[in-house]
């Protein structure tokens, strides 16, 4: 396949700072070019005045600009690409301290604040999402080098494949290079890859010296793999690409850092690594070297590929913009000027499934046998030419005739599942609808079994649930699972109702009342909604209501989607009959050799077309209000938590004496009507986290799969 060269973009990005050295670093109005300066040089300047600075012109210069700007600036194009069949590369390089784990990764407690490689997997599930031609399998691997030794970083997880003890890089026979034991890890949406992401990222080695006290101690390289494949042509072509995103270590001087022991001991690895890194761009940049010295380390020979390789890769070198720190920052300058003389050689990487091409020469086969069958086959006259064409224009309108009449029906069912309440609709259509995986693997809406619609129709009275703590059940961010729309029963209970009883399971049946003893938790419970609680109990029924709304609505758009991806199955399995007649009396063709479809073929044709682009839009709409519902769900749950809360602290304030309150919680000694620090502190956090967590939602809904990830990570690591 032909390739073209194309230069490695190189990005500047400057470390924000109140003590800006404005006198040595100058950011040019072009946003491409730095103009930099050494303290030397600007001794000179003012005994002598005249000036001596460098200029360093880039591809763009990143200072003072969010990580969302950060991303499209650098990272877009490259996932992008992804999907057309190219291999991507981002790097990022520097002084330790200057930035590049946050621009790479940035911070897992903020959403605001992800780096590029979280940004990067929310695009490519959206991608995903928004290709609908075609279906895609992605997979992830983490890798770490620490002190010249490969490790995997996502071997404590036991999914995976390909996984054994000892990694090892091999040679590819196209010029490219992969690591023989390292797992790859198939994911299915985004918030699994964010999981394994924060797991990674856990299990990497950091250390603390003077210039950073999280700095990390070895090169890590994220890869996401992604394979597509067509839904809608039948030939055995695919395309692969993969997606390097690299975390440096950074550079350090031993006499700025104060390393010693361990520390010192890995960043002289750090160092040397880096330094056979130099040495590589430095061969790849000079047109006239042969050979180029990628064996010298395992991190240069990790990336052969996207070093001057079959890759787009861009390069973010971070610096600081302290005086301090100058002779540091013009080191990390010169190295990105070096690496932007790179030209790499990126081409689509295309494939052919052996299997499905076998497949097809076989169909072919078969079709040129019976297309000579044909051709021994005696014909007496023009009357028989004539007579056979006109029984298949009968046949072909009858089948026009049965499918407008399907339609009409199918249309009519659609409307009225739209003006009725969902339970009618549902009842219309005869059968439970469930939103997950069809056509091999893409998304899409189904029909639940029937076994799923036996269990639907019980009562819930009558359906054992599993007991759960009311407190993890308000603390649990997954939003709200739409798998099964009629799994998500009508709540029957009023909202007061609802929070007693979630009460009364939580609280010891063990009180008996007298005269010198607080009232019973249930009864007070009750007066506590009256009178001091009755604002957060109106909040709590209003939310409800909402959520309630917002759940018919999703009903009401999995009905109508359900009933149109019905009908374009239909359609498709209309026109794929009209393709074996086709195929078998024989394809006419117009001039410029393309088939000639008939009236009724091109007819259906359209109306599939139709329903796709009404399918699509529905979909859109289903997933805008899935996540509205998830976002309520998040409101309801954070009001029952805060008007338990509350409540307990208003019944211990009122009724509690010194030694029930210790009998009660057993924290050893405390005020009357007090809750132990510990406790109160860890309400405030949970209360925290949840009015957190509902300003990223009001502002994006995505923000769901990222808190998830995050926080399965943290209780994982927990219970270890």
């Amino acid at each position: 396949m032909n390739t073209q060269d194309s230069p490695v973009k190189v990005y500047i990005r400057i470390r924000p700072t109140a003590s800006f050295a404005h006198e040595l670093i100058e950011c040019l109005p072009d946003h491409q070019t730095l103009s930099v300066r050494s303290k030397k040089d600007f001794k000179r300047l003012r005994s002598n005045n005249q000036i001596n600075s460098r200029l360093f012109k880039l591809d763009g210069v990143l200072h003072n600009l969010s990580q969302e700007e950060v991303y499209d600036y650098v990272a877009q194009s490259v996932v992008l690409g992804a999907f057309q069949g190219y291999n991507g590369t981002i790097l990022c390089f520097g002084q330790t301290g200057a930035g590049k784990t946050y621009t790479m990764t940035g911070a897992a407690e903020a959403y605001r604040q992800r780096g590029i490689i979280p940004r990067a997997l929310q695009q490519v599930f959206h991608e995903v999402e928004q290709r609908t031609d075609h279906t895609f399998s992605v997979h992830l691997s983490f890798l770490e080098i620490y002190n010249e030794t490969m490790v995997d970083l996502l071997s404590t997880l036991k999914r995976g494949k390909g996984g054994s003890g000892v990694l090892t890089v091999v040679e590819e026979p196209g010029g490219g290079v992969s690591i023989k034991g390292l797992t790859l890890h198939l994911v299915h949406n985004e918030e699994e890859a964010l999981s394994l992401l924060f797991e990674g990222e856990m299990n990497r080695i950091i250390g603390e010296h003077a210039l950073n006290k999280n700095s990390s101690r070895s090169h890590c390289i994220f890869t996401v793999y992604i394979e597509s494949r067509s839904r809608t042509l039948s030939d055995a072509k695919y395309i692969t690409s993969k997606l390097n995103l690299v975390d440096l270590a950074g550079s350090e001087r031993l006499s700025k850092t104060g390393s010693e022991g361990q520390v010192q001991r890995e960043a002289m690895y750090i160092n040397k690594s880096l330094s056979f890194l130099e040495q590589v761009i430095l061969a790849l940049a000079d047109s006239h070297r042969e050979h180029v010295p990628f064996r010298q380390s395992k991190l240069t020979h990790a990336l052969k590929d996207s070093l001057g390789g079959n890759c787009n890769t861009v390069l973010v070198a971070n610096i600081y913009g302290e005086a301090s720190q100058i002779e540091e920052t013009i080191s990390t300058l010169r190295f990105a000027s070096r690496m932007k003389c790179v030209q790499t050689k990126p081409s689509i990487n295309e494939h052919i499934d052996p299997v499905l091409q076998v497949q097809k020469l076989q169909k072919e086969i078969q079709f040129l046998k019976e297309e000579l069958s044909m051709y021994n086959t005696p014909i007496v006259n023009a009357i028989q030419i004539q007579e056979v064409f006109a029984q298949f224009r009968n046949v072909v309108l009858e089948k026009e005739e049965k499918l407008k009449e399907h339609l009409r029906l199918r249309n009519t069912t659609a409307e009225k599942a739209l003006d009725t309440t969902p339970s009618a609709a549902a009842e219309m259509l005869g059968s439970a609808s469930t939103v997950g995986e069809v056509d091999r693997g893409g998304y899409g809406l189904g029909l639940a079994d029937s076994s799923q619609r036996h269990r639907q129709a019980v009562s819930p009275k009558t359906t054992k649930r599993k007991h759960i703590s009311r407190k993890e059940e308000a603390l649990n961010l997954a939003p709200m699972e739409t798998t099964t729309v009629e799994a998500e029963q009508p709540l029957n209970l009023s909202d007061s109702d609802l929070v007693t009883h979630e009460y009364q399971q939580h609280v010891s049946e063990d009180q008996h009342r007298t005269d010198s003893s607080p009232p019973p938790k249930a009864e007070a419970f009750e007066d506590f909604k009256a009178e001091k609680g009755s604002e957060i109990n109106r909040i709590l029924k209003e939310n409800k209501a909402v959520l309630l709304e917002r759940r018919s609505q999703l009903r009401s758009l999995t009905d109508v989607i359900n009933v149109t991806k019905r009908d374009m199955d239909y359609i498709a399995s209309e026109l794929q009959q009209f393709r074996e007649q086709r195929q078998n009396q024989g394809q006419f063709v117009n001039a410029e050799g393309e088939p000639v479809l008939e009236e009724a073929e091109l007819s259906l044709v359209m109306q599939l077309k139709e329903l796709k682009s009404r399918y699509r839009k529905a979909y859109e709409d289903h997933n805008s209000i899935k996540a509205e519902v998830s976002y309520c769900q998040q409101l309801v749950n954070q009001c029952r938590v805060r008007l338990l809360t509350e409540f307990e602290s208003w019944y211990n304030e009122s009724f509690l004496l010194p030694d029930q309150v210790l009998s009660i919680l057993d924290h050893g000694p405390i005020r009357p009507g007090r809750v132990p620090v510990d406790i109160a502190l860890n309400l405030d956090d949970e209360q925290q986290s949840f009015e957190h967590l509902g300003d990223n939602l009001q502002e994006n809904p995505s923000a769901v799969s990222f808190h998830n990830a995050y926080n399965k990570t943290l209780q994982r690591r927990g219970k270890h």
